[in-house]
């Protein structure tokens, strides 16, 4: 099978081409416009395999995404392309809406004239809003009414709709996943957890917005790419799968574990001004794709920070690199002369 992954030098995108390696021996295509989150070298490993190959491409540039389709005809679309910083969307929502809609637009666009199986657009649990702290009861499901937050999380519910939108009236075959937040190796190191983690290891203030007592639903990154894999091979075309990790616990609480874990000290906590329309609560019921994919997670919290915050101290290179900017020479030394 051709499988093309869009924005897949990023985070989850890196780590889902890395899972279909090792499981199939699937033709894969990463498409990345190499955008600041967008790092080459976390698919250094990726590119040894003939079945791999990357080209640079941005999914908002229409002709350039019709050539690459014609040169690779894919079987199967997954799309991870996405700017998904919230803070970045208030500072700059256009950006978000061109991206994230725009270029969900066309990538539909150019899957239906070359007949693609399976559009699988992989979206967020943010989409639904927030619940109340005091209600641990409420869960979103698939049902939930969309109700965003953000110029992000409005982003990618107009691209959710858009896509079944594309199914209901020219018969797409698509299927969407809305996760709840991933953690684990290659995340950029603006998200909590990494942050947290090389700030630490660097003796640095770690910034917690307002009191930390936002609660997320936290997901490691392996559990969510088994899940988008089961779905586009099985799941049901025109459906929305939640994927949730069962995993809830406040910001503060994580900050405090990787303080402990690393041995610092609490004191390197600093509390700053709260994110604006700062969602409170994410907790997603994953019942639906239990019972149809027989997926659910497997991997605790406990277990999977510890993993998490082991592999940063195994790489540090790597997101040295990253905070120091040197990760975006990458491209030009591998590809610029080519």
């Amino acid at each position: 099978m051709k499988l093309l992954v869009t924005g897949g030098a990023g985070f989850i995108g890196s780590n889902f081409i890395y899972y279909i390696q090792k499981h199939y021996d699937d033709d894969i295509l990463c498409m990345d416009a190499l955008t600041y989150a967008g790092n080459l070298e976390t698919l250094t490993a990726a590119a040894k395999s003939p079945h791999y190959s990357f080209v640079r491409c941005d999914i908002a540039d229409r002709d350039a995404v019709f050539k690459v389709f014609e040169a690779f005809k894919p079987d199967i679309v997954v799309n991870f392309a996405a700017e998904s910083h919230v803070d970045r969307s208030i500072e700059n929502p256009g950006i978000f809406l061109q991206t994230n809609v725009m270029g969900t637009q066309v990538l539909m666009d150019v899957c239906r004239k070359y007949g693609i199986k399976r559009f699988h657009q992989v979206s967020t649990d943010e989409v639904y809003g927030d619940l109340p702290l005091d209600r641990p009861d409420l869960f979103f499901t698939e049902s939930t009414p969309l109700h965003t937050s953000s110029p992000y999380s409005a982003s990618k519910a107009a691209a959710d709709l858009l896509v079944l939108a594309y199914h209901r009236t020219y018969d797409l075959p698509v299927t969407i996943s809305r996760c709840s937040n991933n953690y684990g190796p290659y995340q950029f190191p603006e998200k909590l957890i990494p942050l947290m983690i090389a700030n630490c290891l660097n003796d640095k203030q770690l910034p917690v917005y307002g009191k930390g007592l936002n609660v997320r639903d936290w997901l490691y990154v392996e559990d969510h790419c088994k899940a988008i894999d089961l779905i586009i091979r099985k799941g049901k075309v025109g459906e929305v799968y939640n994927i949730g990790g069962h995993n809830e616990m406040a910001n503060i609480d994580i900050v405090k574990l990787i303080i402990k874990t690393l041995g610092k000290s609490e004191d390197l906590i600093t509390f700053v001004t709260d994110r604006k329309g700062h969602d409170l609560r994410y907790a997603i019921d994953p019942a639906k794709i239990k019972a149809e994919l027989g997926w659910e997670p497997e991997t605790m919290f406990a277990d999977g920070i510890k993993l998490t915050i082991d592999w940063y101290l195994e790489n540090r290179p790597w997101w040295e690199r990253i905070v120091s900017g040197e990760y975006r020479e990458y491209y030009e030394k591998m590809y610029g002369n080519r």
